[in-house]
């Protein structure tokens, strides 16, 4: 259990969130399969297991760990656009009339209800870890719709959940733009070797510089023409890697093998405390990971009366 992503999410200062309460919620919106004629659903599974009694919340020292699954059924456009457009050739020529938009738009309807049963079932998983303590929650995915669709069903199944998207003091473009012109970071963080530059004005360029030494002549004169850094990759204290945007958007995201391989000591041969073993040693590393990421950019940005 290692995360790719992450976008960090704050709780309200006065939200309070057991795992029981938090169990009982999402057994109200369990992952059901796609139905012939549904074309979504969304829903909670267990994070680890398959058997019926399966808890849909993982806990390990504090921290909870949920999942939500979406089915959904692949009907490409152009598959109903071509057998709409057969539909309405037939009746034309059978009837020697044409076919106007409020009776092609039913007959799309009853193509697509024909075609549903027999479209492609793509699945999903979206996990988010939460640390009440440190009123955190933490979503594996780099697509803030998809991170919004699992914090507003999450706010359906438990009635209410104050929560708004960690940020910081200061603009990131303007910190990484430091950062790469004095060759270092701060608070455990080293450059490595991408950055993507954009120009400040609104319609500006984009020049992406991947496996390239930060501190070149080529980067620095980009930076002396006024362009600004809105993605880097970084290191942290040698146990991870990961590239950021602007937006605080963390991608890319890498556990080093020092770590994992604790991971694999820690929990035994046993998958579930293999399981258990490296959300843990995750959910820590992030526990002392955010707090410096978010001072070295700034320091957190609290909104008045939150």
């Amino acid at each position: 259990m290692w995360f790719r992503n992450l976008l960090m999410y704050r709780l309200a200062a006065n939200t309070t969130l057991t795992a029981d309460a938090l169990e009982t919620a999402l057994t109200s919106k369990p992952a059901l399969p796609c139905g012939s004629q549904t074309l979504s659903t969304y829903g909670f599974i267990p994070p680890f297991g398959k058997d019926e009694d399966a808890p849909l919340v993982h806990i390990g020292q504090g921290f909870f760990l949920i999942c939500a699954r979406t089915e959904e059924r692949i009907l490409p456009g152009s598959v109903v656009r071509d057998a709409v457009q057969e539909k309405v050739d037939e009746i034309e020529a059978a009837q020697s009339r044409k076919v106007y938009k409020k009776e092609k738009d039913q007959i799309k309807d009853e193509v697509t209800q024909a075609l549903l049963p027999r479209a492609f079932i793509r699945r999903s998983k979206t996990f988010a870890a939460i640390a009440p303590a440190q009123g955190l929650i933490l979503v594996d995915s780099a697509s803030a719709k998809r991170a919004e669709e699992l914090l507003s069903t999450l706010r359906e199944v438990l009635g209410s959940l104050p929560v708004r998207p960690v940020g910081v003091k200061t603009a990131p473009t303007a910190t990484f733009t430091q950062w790469v012109k004095e060759h270092q970071a701060s608070h455990g963080l080293a450059l490595t070797n991408e950055c993507e530059l954009r120009d400040s004005a609104e319609d500006g360029g984009i020049i992406r510089i991947k496996r390239e030494d930060l501190a070149s002549d080529e980067v620095q004169m980009h930076l002396a023409a006024g362009k600004l850094v809105t993605q880097l990759t970084l290191a942290w204290e040698d146990k991870l890697s990961f590239l950021i945007d602007d937006k605080l958007t963390i991608k890319r995201l890498r556990f080093e093998d020092l770590l994992q391989d604790q991971a694999e000591e820690d929990g035994g041969d046993d998958a579930a405390s293999q399981f258990d073993a490296s959300f843990i040693l995750m959910m820590m590393t992030f526990m002392e990971f955010i707090p410096q990421l978010l001072e070295a950019l700034g320091g957190e940005e609290i909104p008045q009366g939150i």
